[in-house]
């Protein structure tokens, strides 16, 4: 059960999704910006920077010791691409207060503490300190080099860069090394200022109860910022079709190659809108019964892994794979002429079966995990419903064959990239 709060503050709501499943409470702040390149790096430091210290808690060792206190409780800091926004997310999560000696609420303790660290952070001369922010930098760039390294993640990150050029979409979720390099303790502390004036909040509680008085603490808050240009989380861009396919090649220190297609897609939208695409692509590609891992994968043996995923509010449907160079060209044909079978309506009843029941068993298990519960919310800010695992469960059981096939035919190819070795020719 999820219940929506609104709070006076202009752009701010909260809510409540009751669970009795786990012995925990966590408290999260959602903030969603623009997606810019010339606040992308500032805006994904704030969520750590935020959660290492404060005016009240200096250094994180301090903070720490704060956190044992309150029975270990634990703080999570993310930056995520949400549509053509950037979503930062700052969570609490502390046992529930039944399970304490503590004659106040740790929930409720947890809560304030979460408070300071977002609305007092450890500034002076609107600046926050060199140290810290050196610190954050260099983590970032730790962060940002590592998926540069994975090179699965970096092949479908350059796809994305390449089909949304130019747009919101395109950008890096947490920007550049460049982009790091350029932030100061000053324009951090005006992207912090910035975030809490224009983003549009989100504040979740999953637990079994909220805080006494916690929604009009942060409603005080907020009440003294000047809210204004609040974000619209809601506008998000599709995948635009083209006429010319266009083919990226790039050479690198890598023994596999990487294939990396970008389709787009005339489903998109909201769950009410998208859902037959979900099933599309997991038919397509997605578990073990997919035809590109039945077929590309283990039948014709050309490639070493083969799947589709989509980004369904974006009309996006991408399939990557690990390639030998001589069998890249093989491959795509082959993924094409699945893809055309899955238009055709040619895929069995047992496919289409599997896939539902499949669908249905990785939703369930978003209750298994606070953190997943939580953050299934936070992605379905652009919803005009605000749905539940277990209501999409019940609306993907309603999806139809021919839904399915309504939802092939609309998928065409856009971007190519293929990463090779730097030995060979391109191919």
């Amino acid at each position: 059960m999820s219940k929506k709060i609104m709070l006076s503050s202009e752009g701010v709501e909260g809510l409540f999704i009751a669970n009795h499943r786990f012995n925990t409470t966590s408290v999260s702040f959602n903030f969603y910006l623009p997606l810019k390149a010339e606040t992308v790096a500032n805006n994904a430091l704030l969520p750590f920077i935020l959660t290492s210290c404060s005016k009240d808690y200096p250094d994180f060792s301090l903070l720490n010791l704060k956190l044992n206190k309150l029975y270990g409780a634990r703080l999570d800091a993310s930056c995520e691409k949400y549509g053509d926004c950037q979503l930062l997310r700052m969570t609490v999560s502390v046992i529930n207060d039944n399970f304490s000696f503590d004659s106040d609420s740790l929930v409720k303790q947890a809560s304030e503490l979460l408070l300071k660290l977002i609305f007092s952070p450890n500034v002076e001369e609107e600046a926050f300190l060199q140290k810290d922010v050196d610190r954050e930098k260099r983590k970032a760039i730790e962060h940002i080099k590592g998926e540069i390294a994975e090179k699965r993640i970096y092949a479908k990150t350059r796809l994305i860069s390449e089909m949304f050029k130019g747009t919101a979409y395109g950008i890096p979720k947490c920007g550049t090394v460049e982009d790091v390099n350029a932030v100061t303790p000053q324009s951090l502390y005006k992207a912090w200022q910035n975030m809490l004036r224009t983003a549009f909040v989100r504040i979740h509680v999953v637990g079994a109860a909220v805080p006494s008085k916690l929604f009009e603490e942060i409603d005080e808050k907020f009440a003294v910022i000047d809210r204004h240009n609040i974000t619209d989380c809601k506008i998000c861009k599709p995948a635009l079709a083209t006429d010319k396919v266009n083919t990226v090649f790039e050479k690198m220190d890598v023994k596999q190659g990487k294939l990396v297609m970008g389709f787009t897609s005339d489903v998109y939208g909201d769950d009410d809108l998208s859902l037959p695409l979900m099933v599309m692509c997991d038919i397509f590609g997605g578990g073990p019964y997919s035809r590109l891992f039945t077929n590309v994968r283990e039948k014709m043996s050309l490639c070493y892994y083969c799947s589709a995923s989509s980004v369904r509010y974006k009309g996006l449907l991408t399939v990557d794979s690990g390639v030998e160079c001589e069998n890249a060209d093989k491959a795509i044909d082959e993924i094409m002429n699945q893809l055309k079978i899955m238009q055709n309506g040619e895929f069995s009843d047992s496919e289409f079966q599997s896939s539902i029941k499949s669908i249905c068993d990785s939703l369930k298990t978003y209750y298994d995990s606070q953190n997943s519960l939580d953050l299934w919310y936070a992605l379905k800010i652009n919803n005009q419903n605000l749905y539940s695992p277990e209501d999409i469960i019940e609306k993907i059981k309603a999806v139809t064959k021919e839904d399915v096939i309504y939802a092939a035919k609309g998928v065409k190819l856009h971007t190519v990239y293929k990463l090779l070795p730097k030995e060979g020719v391109i191919c």
